[in-house]
């Protein structure tokens, strides 16, 4: 006959059993807590498709502060001023307004108010004149480009001056200013081409119109005439230049005082516009 299992092994085994489960049942309880426990493959999948949409939320949270702190760094708030007026367009628009004219012979009465305009845009834009400040940019040839006065074939501007042309045929050639600001020196340089009859050749000559100049006020020159020098060209440049001196003062008309005043209304360094005292437009470039 077999014999009965112990009572107290029995217990003993119950109790094994018993602490087995509780054992596991702890471990999974904690595990479930903790998050390593992730109830099965879907349970896994759902969790992981959790965290990684957490994960680019705070990724996109991010990217759209730092494009928001970029965004404010770089752009900047809207201006509402008007921009200054770029003088070197002003200055191409000039030049462009006295371009094929002939120094003004060839204008018109719209080109020459194209271009008046054109030179008080320009003078307004740039800096004021100051000649005690700016007396160097004076120094050197300038070329002239365009005269009011010629428009009219007087030299008077806007009001009547000496006739050109009318007693001797003469063409106008270049003509050309020359500043020495050591010396005060100030001489207008004409070339001039003088008709004569067939078969006499044309008669070419360079007059030289000597003045000495002085500055009045911030921006005004004064010219005092000394004398008249006149150099033949071409065929005849042979022969020596021809000075003509100036009249005494007592045979002078009253009239002609042999001076005359001028304002600067722009300079640099390239570019002279004067307006005369009857109120002719002269541009120069320098050579």
């Amino acid at each position: 006959m077999a014999a009965s299992p112990c009572p107290s092994a029995s217990i003993s085994g119950s109790l094994l059993c018993s602490a087995s489960s509780s054992s596991s049942f702890r471990h999974a309880l904690v595990s479930l807590v903790s998050g390593d426990f992730c109830g099965g493959p879907r349970q896994r999948v759902l969790n992981s498709k959790s965290s990684s949409c957490a994960g680019r939320r705070r990724r996109e949270g991010s990217v759209r502060r730092a494009a928001l702190n970029t965004s404010t760094a770089i752009d900047p708030q809207p201006s509402f001023a008007n921009p200054e007026p770029d003088v070197a367009s002003l200055k191409l628009k000039l030049l462009g307004a006295v371009s094929g004219l002939n120094r003004g012979l060839a204008a018109s009465v719209e080109d020459l108010r194209l271009a008046d305009s054109a030179a008080k845009e320009l003078a307004a834009a740039g800096r004021p004149v100051f000649l005690s400040e700016d007396l160097d940019k004076l120094q050197g040839k300038w070329r002239l480009i365009y005269s009011s006065a010629f428009s009219s074939r007087s030299l008077g501007g806007s009001r009547p001056g000496p006739p050109t042309g009318r007693l001797i045929p003469i063409t106008l050639g270049q003509v050309f200013q020359r500043i020495d600001i050591l010396s005060k020196d100030f001489d207008n340089i004409v070339e001039l081409q003088f008709g004569t009859p067939w078969p006499f050749p044309q008669i070419e000559a360079t007059a030289t119109l000597a003045h000495k100049f002085e500055l009045i006020g911030t921006a005004n020159i004064k010219i005092t005439f000394e004398k008249t020098t006149v150099k033949p060209s071409g065929n005849l440049s042979q022969f020596p230049p021809l000075e003509l001196p100036r009249l005494p003062d007592a045979l002078r008309p009253p009239s002609n005082t042999g001076s005359g005043e001028f304002e600067v209304i722009y300079l640099d360094s390239d570019l002279r516009i004067t307006r005369g005292d009857r109120g002719e437009l002269r541009v120069f470039v320098i050579t």
